[in-house]
């Protein structure tokens, strides 16, 4: 199961991110304009598990009657949360077993287990995972796990005015997401494209995956994610061809001084 966020009919009313603390019970945290934008919670964190960006360009915009590019202003708004990979790094390094799979596919941190040793804030690749500050454990998204076993939906979906968040079992959604791209592609926004969806990316395919209408670095998103532990057992296989090799050189010295020492 996962999401899917279409970013072109998100109109930033932040509905999700008022029924994802609520629902879950993310304290407040601090509602700061940053004065680049009319966004007031600025990313995710702690206590921030959905975020709205709202992002001004001014770029000619594709009209959907007449398929023609008109200039002029355009907002781009978009609901960021955890993607739940498939291959998630913030698993492979959890030594306490707070991270775990679920039996839907997404990611969950179990805070009572978490020992805050942050092993898995860098190892993030979208940079979701953050430590409270006055306890040192890590929060993120859950995908409402407590709404998914009573066969509910989502906070955040339930709550969107557009289904601009959708919810349900990915190979679905992918078809949908697939579907939504032609359509705009059809009425002039060439610029929409899917991130996230593809099975065969660097984390496997995100449990939440976007529609987005520009280059996924104006989102704040990683253009090429790569789950970044996927080079651990070659370097655990390097480091124990170098152990060995210390060892073996380590043996040959004693053994040489040794047949000296017998010859005295």
């Amino acid at each position: 199961m996962g999401f899917f966020t279409d970013t072109s009919v998100c109109i930033g009313c932040k509905a999700c991110e008022v029924a994802c603390k609520e629902w879950n019970a993310v304290p407040e945290d601090g509602l700061e304009f940053t004065g680049m934008s009319y966004d007031n919670t600025q990313g995710l964190g702690s206590d921030t598990w959905r975020h709205v960006a709202f992002i001004e360009q001014d770029k000619p915009v594709g009209n959907a009657e007449t398929g023609a590019a008109e200039g002029g202003l355009r907002w781009l708004m978009a609901s960021d949360v955890c993607k739940h990979c498939t291959h998630a790094a913030c698993l492979d390094v959890c030594p306490t077993g707070s991270l775990f799979r679920t039996e839907f596919g997404t990611v969950v941190v179990q805070q009572d287990i978490c020992n805050g040793c942050g092993y898995c804030v860098p190892a993030c690749p979208y940079g979701v995972i953050d430590q409270r500050k006055e306890d040192g454990r890590v929060w993120k998204c859950t995908l409402c796990y407590d709404r998914l076993g009573a066969g509910q939906t989502p906070a955040c979906a339930k709550a969107c005015p557009t289904e601009s968040i959708q919810f349900g079992p990915l190979e679905e959604l992918r078809e949908r997401a697939a579907a939504r791209v032609d359509q705009l592609h059809d009425q002039g926004v060439d610029d929409a494209r899917l991130y996230g969806e593809n099975p065969a990316d660097g984390v496997g395919g995100d449990g939440a995956f976007f529609l987005l209408l520009d280059e996924p670095e104006v989102y704040g998103l990683p253009p090429d994610p790569v789950v970044t532990t996927r080079d651990l057992p070659s370097m655990w296989r390097h480091a124990g061809a170098a152990a060995l090799t210390l060892l073996g050189g380590a043996a040959a010295v004693f053994a040489v001084h040794g047949r000296r020492g017998g010859r005295r």
